[in-house]
């Protein structure tokens, strides 16, 4: 049994979602998203990185996938974007967990068959393969969306040698501890 956590970073919200992969059965473990409450950036930061680190010591994953970077209109949004990321690859990291990163498009594709689907397909799709009942909230179902893309891809990426074997029974990116 592998336990997959998946990021949807964000400087507001932040969606997460635990998998586990069993003989390619796929089941959610949880679900859901940080709202930060702190008025200015750094605050907002240090409350991502809290609430990952429990989230880690509590479910225990095994890989952490999360979503790249990617900029559209807004740069100043991006480059928010991107420390919220940083906060969170840095609580992972604190755990010696791998993490891989997935783009918006590839994850759409690995969930939805197409790149750029729309957030209600993703939603209906990860209700579908995860069995899930009730709305999902887009943040967490982009959460469970990149996790998902990560189980479909650790095949190709440990026969590439871009995942190994680590100590404990624990993949790892090659080059990791």
């Amino acid at each position: 049994m592998i336990r997959i956590l998946g990021i949807d970073p964000g400087s507001l919200l932040t969606g997460y979602g635990v998998i586990e992969l069993q003989a390619n059965k796929l089941s959610c473990v949880t679900s859901g998203h940080i709202r930060t409450k702190a008025s200015d950036l750094a605050g907002r930061l240090q409350q991502i990185f809290m609430a990952l680190d429990t989230l880690i010591t509590e479910h225990s994953p095994h890989e952490v996938a999360i979503e790249s970077v990617f900029v559209y209109r807004n740069v100043d949004s991006a480059l928010k974007l991107g420390q919220a990321r940083g906060a969170a690859i840095t609580s992972v990291a604190m755990h010696s967990l791998p993490v891989i990163e997935y783009a918006p498009s590839e994850i759409k594709k690995a969930v939805v068959g197409r790149g750029n689907a729309t957030k209600p397909q993703v939603q209906h799709m990860i209700k579908a393969i995860l069995n899930l009942q009730g709305k999902q909230q887009a943040d967490a179902a982009d959460a469970l969306a990149v996790a998902i893309c990560h189980a479909n891809s650790r095949n190709a990426l440990r026969q590439s040698g871009r995942l190994a074997m680590g100590r404990g029974a624990r993949w790892r990116l090659k080059g990791m501890p």
